[in-house]
């Protein structure tokens, strides 16, 4: 699964689901596609999934309520683990990803 525009880009390996561009969706409607793929992995049932957000240079409000959603949804099912790589060139990651542990503190953080 893929979803390409000029601004961003997401797809899934596997159970991985990577991020890369500017992510500047208004509103949850706007962020619906990007969820269905992210639920489409979970629904998979995968022992883990991994959000790849290295390569994510800019995520707006929604997109970041869009991620806490998503995690609270995860950790509903305890037999599925999560895996957020972030990277440390990218000041927000290392701000807001910390707020997803909060969230589930089973999901395993790594910043870069």
């Amino acid at each position: 699964m893929e979803i390409s525009t000029n601004d961003y880009r997401v797809w899934t390996e596997g159970a991985s689901i990577h991020y890369e561009g500017t992510m500047r969706l208004s509103g949850t409607e706007a962020y619906a596609p990007i969820l269905e793929i992210m639920n489409s992995v979970l629904g998979s049932k995968p022992d883990l999934i991994t959000l790849d957000l290295t390569g994510l240079e800019f995520l707006n409000s929604s997109g970041i309520n869009l991620f806490a959603k998503f995690t609270i949804e995860i950790r509903k099912q305890p037999e599925v683990g999560v895996r957020v790589l972030g990277s440390k060139s990218i000041p927000w990651q290392s701000k807001s990803l910390r707020n997803l542990q909060r969230l589930h503190p089973a999901l395993e953080l790594t910043i870069s």
